[in-house]
């Protein structure tokens, strides 16, 4: 009778025990399932950028690709693609469907561990079909100093746009695809649209005619580096081009001083299904080894180096390279020139600076606002060596009126400022793909359950996820797939919180569901001082017959108390000390 009394009290208290935590689960999946009722909008999961030579980079994941599924597990935000990528292990394999809504493709993908946690370098659609709408900074909705500045018709907040020409488009990617075509960079186009607000034009069809936008140029052209990432089955894979290989001359034209690396890409690209003779320069050898190969039908300058120290794509050929900021050649008549810039010449930095008059551009958002932009080049003081001459390219072309303050050294290390200004390129075909200069809102999907069961489903649903991806985040913290970096403590959950509590009430209900869910986790652990640690010693009362010792209890409970002590203080450290500086 003692033995039974003892085995119903224990299994009485696991559930007393366990009462907090199912509490918490219930709780988190109603935070979700009321947050789904009401409509929740969260980022697709279609692509957005691709990071070159990164791994989606080399497996030949492209801008507006939607991935459906990842190691079996359905995807259905961009949220979803992180998580999987984050709390898996080894190569996963994506499904999903291109950008035309109708070819589908399998890829394996080998996440880049070298960080905090596991990417793929893929980031989530930022664009829509709708004009960027007034924000409390002012900004503009149109990029000043842009053809879409100086269109012949007014882009409005809210405008939506339904057609481009005579053509009519599903998505951004799809019109940035067009926008992007050789035919159509050169020349006018009409963007048709509808207008928004209540007003006596709301509703009307405007149409708008934009002219191409002109690359900017300082009138630099730079060496060329190696080739930093190959994508698989490309042309260049195929010809056996590898990293560390450089090319010498493309069709008999010397790279650098006949043809721009930065311009390249384009090159590449408009000589699709044509011959193309390269001659390569590989490591450690000294006769230069000549190839032959054919561009595949890829747009040059789509997946811009938006990141420092992103290489440059040549899509067309599968290849990313490095462009490094010495001096090969000045074009007669540009900035360089006029600022006496000569060949041989090494550029050790670069500096944009904004006058009190300058309009707006990409760096006046609050949230990242410069008045002063430093892009160093050469080696770092840990020694890494900076080539990022394409990133500081991609920042030349929306940061159009700062005036560019150049640190160059001659081949005796003598250095020297200049100050000149950037202009457009007006003596070739050279134009810049993509949206010309106008804004638009964050694309964004609504997620609303249609009556009260299925946002119970999806509440339950929520929250099996959320218990998984946290079971998953820990064994990856203990196997180091991800860095203890990645915690935050009760600072860095209030930033969140407020950041979030910005957006809205279902993303704030989304918000309160995982940390309810977490809270139940992380407490149901086998660690002392915790619900999971009673009920450990409650399991070995009921198997055993018999409560551990008090030596036992004792000394289990302070060696709890200082791990979940020492485990605060230092996501505190982080919180205070490291998120703070890199801006998690």
């Amino acid at each position: 009778a003692g033995t039974r009394t003892s085995r119903v009290s224990a299994l009485w208290r696991m559930a007393i025990i366990s009462a907090g935590v199912v509490m918490n689960i219930i709780t988190g999946m109603l935070f979700f399932a009321i947050a789904f009722s009401i409509g929740v909008e969260q980022p697709p999961s279609e692509i957005g950028g691709v990071h070159t030579a990164y791994p989606a980079w080399k497996a030949g994941i492209e801008y507006g690709d939607r991935p459906t599924r990842i190691n079996d597990r359905e995807i259905v935000t961009f949220g979803d693609i992180m998580r999987a990528v984050a709390l898996s292990s080894g190569p996963i394999e994506v499904e999903g469907i291109r950008r035309d809504g109708k070819t589908p493709f399998q890829v394996t993908i080998d996440p880049d561990e070298t960080g905090t946690k596991r990417l793929i370098g893929a980031g989530p659609q930022y664009d829509s079909l709708t004009v960027l709408k007034p924000y409390e900074d002012g900004s503009p909705v149109v990029w000043p100093e842009t053809p879409a500045a100086r269109a012949d018709g007014e882009f409005r907040p809210g405008d939506e746009i339904i057609r481009v020409d005579d053509t009519e488009f599903a998505d951004v990617a799809l019109l940035e695809e067009y926008l992007a075509r050789y035919d159509i960079r050169n020349r006018p186009v009409k963007f048709t649209v509808r207008r928004a607000g209540n007003g006596r034009t709301a509703g009307s069809i405007e149409t708008i005619t934009v002219a191409p936008r002109r690359f900017r140029t300082l009138g630099l052209r730079m060496q060329m580096g190696q080739i930093a990432a190959v994508q698989y089955h490309s042309p260049a894979a195929q010809v056996g081009l590898k990293p560390g290989d450089k090319l010498t001359h493309v069709d008999d034209q010397v790279v650098g001083a006949e043809i721009d690396p930065i311009e390249l890409p384009d090159y590449l690209a408009r000589r699709h299904g044509q011959e193309v003779e390269l001659t390569v320069l590989r490591e450690n050898e000294t006769q230069p080894t000549p190839l032959t190969l054919v561009p595949r039908d890829k747009k040059g300058w789509v997946d811009p180096p938006s990141d420092r120290d992103m290489p440059l794509s040549a899509a067309s050929i599968g290849i990313a390279y490095h462009v490094v900021p010495a001096v090969q050649h000045v074009e007669p008549g540009s900035p360089a020139d006029r600022a006496g810039i000569q060949p041989g010449e090494r550029v050790k930095k670069m500096v944009f600076m904004r006058g009190e008059r300058d309009p707006y551009d990409m760096f006046s958002n609050p949230l990242i606002e410069q008045d002063v932009i430093e892009i160093p080049f050469g080696k770092t003081d840990e020694g890494k060596v900076q080539e990022n001459w394409p990133n500081a390219f991609y920042l030349l072309q929306h940061a159009p009126a700062r005036t560019v303050k150049l640190t160059v050294a001659d081949e005796k290390g003598q250095t020297r400022e200049l100050e000149l200004k950037s202009a457009q390129v007006t003596d070739r075909d050279w134009f810049h793909p993509g949206m010309r200069g106008v804004r638009t809102e964050p694309l964004a999907e609504l997620q609303k359950a249609d009556n009260v069961l299925a946002a119970i489903g999806l509440g339950i649903s929520h929250t099996k996820n959320w218990a998984v991806d946290i079971y998953l985040t820990l064994r990856n913290l203990v196997t180091g797939r991800i860095s203890p970096k990645e915690l935050h403590g009760p600072v860095g959950i209030a930033r969140v919180a407020y950041r979030i509590a910005e957006q809205g009430i279902p993303e704030l209900l989304l918000f309160l569901g995982m940390l309810s869910v977490n809270l139940a986790v992380l407490n149901f652990l086998p660690i002392p001082v915790l619900d999971g640690g009673h009920m450990v010693f409650l399991i070995w009362e009921g198997v055993t017959r018999r409560k551990p010792s008090e030596k036992v209890l004792v000394a289990a409970t302070y060696a709890g108390f200082i791990f979940v002590l020492a485990l605060m203080v230092a996501v505190l450290y982080l919180d205070i000390f490291v998120h703070r500086h890199i801006g998690n």
